[in-house]
């Protein structure tokens, strides 16, 4: 039996657990032109990810955020089924890290009905606890918060626990709220600048981050 090496596992949701990645830009695409006439480029798009919503769009369009986000939201969920890829290992690994004894969860930016419906869509609703999601906190990823407050619903220290992401938010939340981070580079970010953040480990493949993982 493998034994992991912190008691406490936790993972961000788009583009580390599953790939929402296809999904969340053509939504991007989708609400820039309905609402503004205009199509972020891919890699802009991509850039956003980690962040809220309403941050990612009142930063930019602050007297239309708000049509914005619920133009994204409506197409998003229409096309969930549609658009969202398993990242092959994801399931056996989870199911592994809750056999060794391990407590896992998410914390995401994603609204809790978006989070859970990934989740349920993806067949990982009863493998992988919904943690903290977007309304849990007023702030959000690189800040500490959601992160905080999953330690205290767990009970547990922040020594205890890992943090697992795809963007460099991931990686300064973790850090902030003093947990180990791991990188992933299936996702959205980039793996230099994932480096340069600062992870504990920066991995390419689901072997690699089971190995950081279990003992």
């Amino acid at each position: 039996m493998s034994t992991p090496r912190w008691p406490v596992i936790v993972f961000d949701l788009d583009g580390t657990v599953v790939n929402t990645i296809p999904l969340i830009i053509a939504s991007y695409e989708h609400a820039m032109w309905s609402v503004l006439g205009v199509r972020p480029s891919p890699d802009e798009a991509r850039g956003w990810i980690g962040q809220t919503l309403y941050g990612t769009f009142s930063s930019r369009h602050p007297e239309r955020a708000q049509e914005l986000v619920d133009s994204y939201v409506a197409w998003n969920a229409a096309h969930l089924t549609d658009l969202l890829e398993e990242y092959a290992g994801a399931d056996e690994l989870l199911k592994e890290l809750a056999a060794s004894g391990a407590t896992i969860g998410v914390v995401t930016s994603k609204r809790h009905v978006s989070a859970a419906n990934t989740l349920r869509a993806a067949g990982l609703d009863g493998d992988l606890p919904l943690l903290v999601a977007m309304e849990d906190t007023d702030v959000h990823k690189p800040n500490p918060e959601p992160l905080l407050l999953a330690l205290a619903r767990l009970g547990v220290k922040a020594g205890d626990c890992v943090y697992i992401g795809d963007a460099v938010v991931d990686v300064l939340a973790a850090r902030a709220a003093g947990m180990a981070s791991i990188a992933v580079t299936w996702g959205a970010g980039d793996r230099t600048d994932l480096l340069a953040a600062g992870p504990l480990a920066v991995v390419d493949t689901m072997d690699e981050l089971r190995d950081q993982l279990l003992d």
